[in-house]
């Protein structure tokens, strides 16, 4: 791997003084020897979130046993497995899928990491039952969406096959002594694999919960230790010289410089092959520099568009593999342009596990300069204290809070404070006021699909062009495990659009694990939970919109970019 940093020109006075400070505060001694004092007064929740630094060693030892219970599974004539849970405990499994894939003779993998009831239903259509093992993953054992999935599954497979081997098609990626450990233990589960408490979710892509996924799909797990292996040496340098420094300070130092000189919209873009490594990237970013008035806002760029597009608020980096040159010349109109630009050479797919320790040294490096705590996520409750209280009355009176509509057209409905005849001029008032230094962010409450993709993606497009602001998209509920917090914790310059839809089906969620009992379903679930945290949006002095687009998503979507013309800044 080759970092390389170019165009940062009028910030290079600034990113030498704060290397030159890192150096004299001997910080990179002090991260590894777990010293609190790095980010806060105060060891709590960061004392005990550390153990990222030393979890690749400690994982090596367990390969072996992780390669037994890919054998067992494969002679039991297992061919699938979903992966069921969110943030930190699903975004590293899913890069690993999307990059490398499932070897013949291992399980083929999928995530489900939605409450929208159209995603549950189709990983309950398309399995066998007797075939696919359930990896029931969450750090705290309590997280609602990924206990709701086990509740589904659990009861779905007891249907299906004899109930005491009901419990032989799950495992648990938990912390010792959680919830999920102890039901694991109720339920006879096949095995249970107890993390180190002492690693945050977002930080624990070389930990179990990446891991011992990519072992079951056949991934070369001893090669991506060996790269992550490379990548410590390189990050316990003390010297911080750009050319030859420590790459993880490094790093970390140009992301905070820029932010904090303005330049807070860090764009990633990747080769193709690589691209899903953005998603991880972005919750580890976003979750970790977003409070406290601050933050460093990660823009996942599929299709970078020309120079005139983005604004001074910008900072790129290329993830490139060393054979693709697909990006090459857009990333080069970028340079060019006066734009600053991070390159890093990746020589294989197997560096992805130097990546994902590179990225979690600059971060904490980068939240270092930015004084903020990189381990907690104070405003992540707000949602889910406000999508509480909705499911608590929704169980008292059985229909949620009630929403009026500012206007409606065919089966779109708009909710917020807009003034406007249609929707799709709903859409181009509520963008209007974004200013420079703002961004917007597409909050999606629909089936994740194929189709919904390309379809959202063509929006973020045609809002980034049109407006020249950053723009993001979040499938919902799952971006509130990761931009969630900087959406709410940053300094407020987000407009947040979001979308729901009518769910064509729905699916009840068990009020226990066994029993037949159902008092909401995770078409409730989901409505609950976007109108939750639209609410603490609100509450945080956000500017948030609301457009239900009836039964035909994709028409909706398609009507409502009506309003986005091509602007002439193209």
């Amino acid at each position: 791997m080759d970092l390389q940093i170019n165009n940062i020109g009028d910030y290079r006075h600034l990113l030498d003084a704060i290397l030159a400070e890192l150096e004299r505060d001997r910080a990179v001694d002090r991260i590894w020897s777990g010293d609190y004092t790095v980010w806060g007064s105060e060891p709590a929740e960061i004392s005990n979130r550390l153990g990222w630094l030393n979890s690749p060693q400690e994982m090596s030892s367990r390969i072996d046993g992780l390669r037994q219970l890919a054998f067992d599974l494969h002679k039991e004539n297992y061919t699938h497995a979903l992966l069921l849970g969110m943030g930190g405990s699903s975004l590293a499994p899913e890069v690993l899928r999307k990059t490398f894939g499932s070897r013949d003779g291992y399980l083929d993998l999928a995530v489900l990491d939605s409450t929208d009831p159209g995603a549950v239903l189709y990983h309950a259509d398309r399995l066998d039952p007797a075939k696919t093992l359930f990896i029931v993953a969450t750090k705290s054992g309590t997280t609602t969406e990924t206990i709701s999935f086990l509740k589904y599954f659990y009861n779905w497979i007891s249907d299906r096959l004899p109930a005491e081997v009901a419990g032989d098609h799950f495992i648990a990626i938990t912390d010792p002594g959680s919830s999920l450990a102890e039901l694991a233990d109720q339920y006879s589960f096949r095995a249970s694999y107890l993390n180190d408490p002492d690693i945050g979710g977002r930080y624990s892509a070389l930990s179990y919960f990446g891991l011992l996924p990519a072992v079951l799909m056949g991934v070369d797990v001893k090669s991506l230790l060996n790269h992550s292996f490379d990548m410590i040496k390189s990050c316990r340098k003390t010297s911080l010289s750009v050319e030859d420094g420590n790459p993880g300070v490094i790093l970390g130092a140009v992301m905070g410089t820029l932010a904090e000189a303005g330049r807070d919209k860090l764009t990633i873009i990747a080769s193709p092959r690589i691209a899903s490594f953005g998603n991880w990237v972005e919750q580890l970013i976003a979750e970790s520099t977003g409070k406290r008035g601050k933050g460093i806002l990660p823009v996942v760029e599929d299709l970078p568009g020309g120079p005139s597009v983005y604004g001074d608020d910008r900072a790129f980096v290329y993830l490139k593999m060393m054979e693709d040159n697909s990006r090459d010349n857009a990333v080069d109109a970028l340079e060019n342009a006066g734009h600053p630009v991070i390159r890093l050479y990746i020589d294989g797919l197997n560096d992805i596990g130097g990546q994902f320790f590179l990225w979690e040294m600059a971060t904490v490096v980068a939240c270092r300069l930015l004084k903020v705590n990189p381990f907690d996520q104070p405003d992540v409750e707000a949602s889910k204290i406000l999508t509480g209280k909705m499911l608590g009355d929704y169980a008292k009176d059985g229909v949620l809070s009630h929403e009026v509509p500012v206007l409606t057209s065919g089966e779109i409905a708009v909710y917020g404070d807009v003034k406007a005849d249609n929707p799709e001029e709903a859409l181009a008032e509520f963008l209007s006021q974004a200013g420079p230094g703002d961004y917007v962010a597409i909050q999606a409450y629909l089936q994740p699909t194929d189709e919904a993709d390309r379809a959202l993606g063509e929006l973020k497009t045609r809002i980034r062009d049109r407006y020249g602001r950053a723009t993001t998209v979040g499938y919902g509920p799952r971006y509130l495990h990761s931009t969630g917090q900087l959406h709410k914790g940053d300094a407020g310059r987000g407009l947040f659009v979001q979308l729901t839809a009518e769910d064509a089906r729905d699916a009840p969620i068990p009020d226990e694990i066994g029993s037949g009992d159902s008092s909401v379903t995770f078409s409730v679930l989901k409505r609950a939970q976007a109108m939750g945290d639209r609410k603490a949006l609100l509450n945080a002095g956000r500017q948030a919109i609301r457009f239900h687009l009836g039964r035909d998503t994709t028409g909706g979507l398609r009507f409502l970019m009506k309003a986005l013309q091509p602007s002439d800044r193209q």
